[in-house]
């Protein structure tokens, strides 16, 4: 059986100028060396399920450790399960919600960097998080949540139309 993740994806639209009304989806960018560079180095903020947990509450704990504030209280909306190139499945939850914090605060990992220097340091899981706008979501996120954002996108409900004459 592969690897089990939950995460959250958190959505909200644009409520200010000419933007008004884009969606945006809250990202964390991965810490550690590795990441560094890499244009894709941005995901929801997940984690491994715990034998018997249960995935919405593994996603909100994930959230926590990784941003350092609980996920908003809000109504989470199970998106679907995404097998990503590793082989490893996320369960993703949805919710919309207008969520800010002054400072990410994430839960760290310890890692050998260089590789075979013997100098072993902590990185923190996610480094940054922020909103984006769906559009550049997709260019800067990690390749295997393409599919969440694809889904997100097709579940939610949509603005009113502009009821004003054209």
């Amino acid at each position: 059986m592969p690897e089990r993740s939950a995460g959250i994806l958190l959505y909200r639209r644009q409520r200010t100028g000419a933007a008004d009304g884009v969606l945006e989806v809250w990202l964390g960018h991965m810490g550690g060396p590795f990441w560094r560079r890499r244009s894709r180095a941005w995901g929801i903020p997940k984690g491994l399920l715990e034998p018997g947990e249960d995935e919405r509450e593994a996603a909100l704990r994930e959230f926590a450790e990784e941003i350092g504030t609980p996920a908003p209280a809000v109504d989470y909306r199970r998106l679907g399960e995404f097998r990503q190139p590793s082989g490893k499945v996320v369960v993703a939850f949805a919710a919309e919600a207008d969520f800010t914090v002054a400072e990410v605060r994430s839960n760290t990992f310890a890692l050998e960097w260089p590789r075979g220097s013997g100098v072993v340091r902590e990185y923190p899981e996610i480094d940054d998080a922020r909103w984006f706008p769906l559009a550049e979501a997709r260019e800067v996120i990690v390749a295997g949540q393409l599919p969440m954002l694809a889904a997100l996108e097709g579940r939610r409900p949509h603005p009113p139309a502009d009821p004003s004459p054209g």
